[in-house]
């Protein structure tokens, strides 16, 4: 007869110890955020004599590793060729380990089925080896390292030959962009953001270029590299990912093209090719990049609105944009059509989508509309801000976009800690969210009787 198992006090103190997925993640961005508030709060990091305050710090910390672009201060002459180098890899740190972590959540995930259901998930996504944690790893940092350097040399070259820049100035350039590009970040080294290069495709295209890809994810990316020429292999997410991203970019082009076309202030002083660019700009950043092309305190209110609806949505899952990503919103409007037509199963590109995700996207979905409407409302409260430009701050920081209205540095500072709480909020709370909902596994060994109260 077996002996029951006794469980030694190290292994009870073992257990008590061991972090949560979620937990483990929050707690290393969170280090990170530390880590660069110390540097930045260097003298070296601070052009002029002094330091940075600890709010100022914080801020820039926290808007890099959350690869948002929101800012309190001008980040080309306020910070040293030191500060803006510490900016640069606490970029690239945040959108790795953004694009890491979901990504071994995928595996880990995968690990906790059957392994007849693991056969079958390995078979039908095809991206990710179920096993091979340092081999996806590998990915993504190769993936991530090409792109930006891809986007490095367009930048560097147009510098250089359009711009008269000197080699070293013109590679600093296109690196700081390059990588704040592909990581959706938006910090830029010029006190406009990028509104000097309205009217060029060869700096706005490329920029551009990264940051859909940033926004993409990973597993799209992937499956994309080796699946390109056969769309009937590409899995429900991948199909998701890159139809509402193309529908979502076309609308937001249009939209915002459309209602500022006669503008003075941003579109209207451009010729009609540049207002289609710029537009089309802006509509890209609103995947949660943060540049941008024009002033987007002189936009009108109703492109405002169009702008909050586009970056609360944001990019695709286990990449580098934010919001409650494209998967989220298409999960949704599938199951609002399915209701509509009197549907009993959700069915989406000849698939069934599993119950579980239904409760997982509404679940998503409604914390972040209540940490948005707490977040606006505190701003407005602490700040005296309007509701729209409040609104409009709001969800630029929770969808980790860094687009404003302009009154970021203006806030004061309870209003900014406000901010940085919705940036990290906004970078963790989806992910750690559907992670823990996703791994987390009770039994339930009885079910209640069922009752339907009335809706609507």
């Amino acid at each position: 007869m077996r002996r029951p198992r006794t469980v030694t006090r190290r292994q009870r103190l073992v257990s008590r110890l061991r972090l949560h997925p979620a937990q483990a993640v929050a707690g290393g961005f969170a280090a990170a955020i530390a880590a660069g508030t110390v540097l930045l709060l260097l003298p070296i990091a601070k052009a002029g004599p002094g330091g940075a305050t600890f709010v100022e710090a914080l801020f820039t910390s926290t808007s890099a590793v959350c690869v948002t672009g929101l800012v309190v201060v001008d980040t080309p002459t306020y910070w040293t060729p030191f500060g803006h180098v510490v900016i640069l890899l606490l970029m690239q740190l945040g959108g790795l380990g953004i694009m890491i972590f979901a990504s071994l959540i995928g595996l880990l995930l995968a690990r906790r089925l059957s392994v007849r259901s693991r056969l079958y998930a390995a078979a039908e996504a095809k991206v990710l080896g179920m096993d091979d944690v340092r081999g996806v790893i590998r990915g993504i940092v190769g993936v991530s390292l090409v792109i930006e350097a891809v986007v490095f040399v367009l930048l560097t070259s147009r510098f250089l030959l359009g711009y008269g820049y000197s080699i070293g100035d013109a590679a600093w350039h296109g690196l700081f962009h390059s990588v704040s590009s592909f990581n959706n970040a938006g910090f830029a080294l010029y006190g406009d953001s990028l509104m000097r290069f309205v009217a060029d495709p060869f700096i706005c295209l490329p920029i551009a270029a990264a940051i859909i890809l940033g926004g993409l994810g990973f597993p799209v990316i992937m499956q994309l590299r080796k699946e390109l020429r056969h769309p009937l292999h590409w899995t429900m997410n991948t199909k998701l990912v890159l139809s509402a991203t193309a529908v979502l970019l076309v609308v937001g082009s249009v939209y915002i093209t459309a209602i500022e076309w006669n503008n003075p202030d941003t579109l209207g002083r451009l010729d009609p090719g540049a207002r289609v660019l710029a537009g089309f700009f802006q509509s890209v950043q609103t995947r949660t990049a943060g540049f941008n092309s024009v002033d987007i305190g002189a936009m009108h209110d109703e492109t405002w609105l169009g702008m909050d609806v586009l970056m609360f949505i944001g990019g695709g899952p286990a990449g580098t944009a934010g919001g409650i990503k494209v998967t989220t919103f298409a999960v949704l409007f599938f199951i609002m059509l399915t209701e509509l037509r009197g549907e009993g199963a959700v069915n989406i590109f000849g698939k069934r989508l599993s119950r579980a995700v239904h409760r997982q996207a509404i679940t998503v979905v409604l914390i972040a509309v209540a940490a948005v409407i707490a977040g606006t409302g505190a701003i407005m409260l602490l700040a005296g801000e309007d509701l729209d430009r409040a609104l409009f701050e709001t969800v630029s920081a929770f969808g980790t976009v860094g687009l404003s209205t302009g009154i970021t540095a203006a806030l004061t500072e309870p209003a900014q800690i406000v901010l940085v709480l919705m940036m990290f909020l906004g970078r963790l709370g989806p992910l750690t969210l559907g992670s823990a909902i996703a791994l987390r596994d009770r039994r339930i060994l009885y079910e209640f009787p069922k009752e339907r109260p009335a809706i609507g």
